[in-house]
């Protein structure tokens, strides 16, 4: 506040107006005291740190998401959900217990199949048994279904320890970590990295018939050994 005044009487006035203000000031506190809102002792919900409150959010959601980690599955996947079968309307922890169940030599030929799993679009959450859409986190529980979640291949598996990872050009998802494997664009498969400037491309090679069990090598779920 400048003081332009130097005479007493400007002084006067000067010291007037300052005892105007502090009066005016002291009214203020009063009325926001009567109304509930002191500038002097704030409520206690504004001395709670807001980030404790966003800390204590991302817990209580982390928590949830990890509920039943690694304690679902089958032996074939671990992971907090089944699946609904669109070709039969069953439900299977997985497309590969369906198959066995489904597709065996003890089940009548007419009615063995296999399940079209690109087709696959309802889950059953292990948690809390509700059905829905497929997706990686429930929408009943927020749980998580599956820490690795493709959807184009409807997967969902919990154990990461496999390192999975989808390939575009072979439509599927594989194991062992991408880094490990490179697309072969005649072969139309993945290979080792190691094979990448010495193996024999050979058209669709992986598309092929086993010639001893007569399956399709890409739907066998045993490790193969590539014969050089």
């Amino acid at each position: 506040m400048a003081l332009e005044a130097v005479d007493h009487s400007g002084t006067l006035q000067v010291e007037s107006k300052i005892s105007q203000m502090m009066l005016a000031e002291e009214n203020e506190n009063v009325n926001s005291v009567e109304g509930g809102e002191s500038h002097l002792q704030p409520s206690l919900k504004e001395h709670v740190p807001a980030e404790e409150s966003i800390s204590q959010k991302k817990i209580t959601s982390t928590e949830t998401l990890n509920k039943g980690y690694l304690e679902y599955g089958c032996s074939h996947y671990r992971r907090r959900c089944k699946i609904r079968a669109p070709c039969c309307d069953e439900i299977f922890d997985c497309r590969h217990c369906h198959n066995e169940a489904k597709n065996d030599i003890c089940v009548d030929q007419k009615l063995r199949h296999e399940i079209p799993r690109h087709m696959i679009q309802k889950v059953i959450c292990s948690l809390c048994n509700t059905e829905q859409e497929i997706q990686q986190v429930c929408t009943n529980c927020g749980a998580c279904m599956g820490r690795y979640y493709c959807g184009i291949c409807k997967l969902l598996e919990d154990d990461t320890s496999k390192k999975q990872f989808h390939c575009d050009p072979c439509g599927i998802c594989r194991i062992g970590g991408s880094e490990k494997f490179f697309h072969c664009d005649r072969c139309e498969c993945c290979y080792s990295v190691v094979l990448k400037s010495s193996h024999p491309c050979v058209e669709r090679a992986m598309h092929q018939d086993c010639p001893v069990c007569f399956e399709v090598l890409t739907k066998r779920l045993i490790t193969f050994i590539y014969i050089m």
